[in-house]
């Protein structure tokens, strides 16, 4: 028997490659004997970097970065030598997570470091870039990230402007004479797992400011800010991005990635499952296992273990779905080719038990679904 797990992050407690060892292990516990693959996934979120670690044989680099709050901060990236490749994550140098609780505010957070860390892959001659954009604790349309890469945002007296969400409206002139010139001989591809647009009710500020400590007035300002930045692009740059799928993804990160550094906005879940090679890699198998710390109806809208269990139904291959906390209207999933979905939580418990134990209790439920598999298998036999 041959079976393929394949998980995403789970969120703050796992990560791919240890959520794909809880699983494997939780097989071997019914099926010693098995041939059990591991492919951990991510979709654009976190979890990007270890994957390329996993898939590629990457190697870890560590640099100093500005960090959201303008503080110094070391973070990590991935650089794949034989692929002259860099995988990236903003939210290691520009996420909410390295802000604390009593200081989120998006006018007022940077995406520099994440510039910063693709001039370091810049560094090492690679020719392609991927750059995981979400997570973000910032709403300044990029602007940091294309300050650390030599771009200047200039006012109305022509000063260079804070590179902060907040300053997005005094924005009257964008200057990309002193732009990386080794920027223009790399791909880079901007890993998203979502497709809002800039502005509007569904933008940036809108949708995702509040969560990152916005409160109704800055939501205002914020998004007022992108649709400037929006039109300034339009207007020194030639390039429209206010009704792009994704420029608003990491607080418009999409859209400067794109303006600025000609990146391609795609899907997550495809790069990511292209990079892993999982259509490859599913050839024989019996069963696929994924999962992820929240799987709910949106899960079917370009997260990770859709984009697994739509690979696993092209091939005819059973996929089952592990999640820390299970959500609403989860049928829509069979659609998407996740036949059912299993709770890790073994008996009612706190968040901080069961993400305290996710791994043991993963393990544990890996085990129950297989063996579920195996007596439907064994049915199914029978004459």
């Amino acid at each position: 028997m041959k079976i393929v797990v394949a998980p995403n992050a789970y969120k703050g407690c796992l990560s791919a490659s240890d959520a794909a060892r809880a699983m494997a292990a939780g097989v071997a516990r019914v099926c010693p004997d098995a041939e059990v693959l591991a492919v951990p996934v991510a979709d654009g979120g976190d979890g990007l970097v270890d994957v390329a670690i996993e898939a590629l044989s990457g190697e870890l680099r560590c640099v100093t970065v500005t960090g959201p709050l303008f503080e110094r901060r070391d973070a990590p990236f991935c650089y794949v030598d034989g692929e002259r490749f860099a995988a990236i994550e903003m939210a290691l140098a520009s996420g909410l997570a390295l802000v604390p609780a009593d200081r989120k505010d998006p006018t007022q957070t940077t995406t520099l470091g994440t510039g910063e860390l693709i001039a370091a892959a810049l560094d090492l001659d690679v020719v392609r870039i991927g750059v995981g954009i979400g997570g973000s604790a910032t709403t300044d349309g990029g602007i940091g990230m294309a300050t650390a890469l030599g771009v200047r945002f200039l006012d109305a007296d022509g000063s260079e402007l804070r590179p902060v969400g907040g300053e997005l409206l005094r924005l009257r002139r964008i200057d990309i004479s002193q732009l990386d010139r080794r920027i223009h001989d790399v791909r880079i591809e901007a890993v998203c797992d979502v497709d809002n647009p800039l502005c509007g009710p569904n933008g940036a500020a809108h949708v995702y400011g509040p969560q990152k400590g916005a409160t109704p007035e800055q939501v205002k300002l914020l998004d007022a800010g992108l649709a400037n930045l929006a039109d300034v692009i339009q207007r020194d740059l030639g390039i429209d991005v206010l009704d792009l799928p994704g420029a608003g993804a990491a607080g418009g990160l999409g859209a400067g990635l794109h303006a600025f550094l000609g990146a391609e906005l795609k899907r997550g879940v495809d790069v990511v499952l292209d990079l892993v090679g999982l259509e490859a890699k599913l050839a024989g198998a019996d069963l696929v296992l994924t999962g992820e710390g929240q799987i709910d109806f949106q899960t079917a809208y370009g997260k990770a273990p859709a984009g697994v269990g739509a690979a696993a139904q092209r091939r005819g291959i059973p996929c089952v779905a592990i999640a820390g906390s299970i959500g609403e209207n989860i049928g829509t999933l069979a659609e998407v080719g996740i036949v059912a979905v299993f709770s890790l939580c073994s008996r009612p418990m706190t968040l901080d038990t069961a993400m305290s134990d996710a791994a043991p209790l993963l393990e544990a439920s890996t085990e129950q679904a297989v063996r579920l598999f195996l007596a439907a298998e064994r049915r199914s036999a029978s004459p």
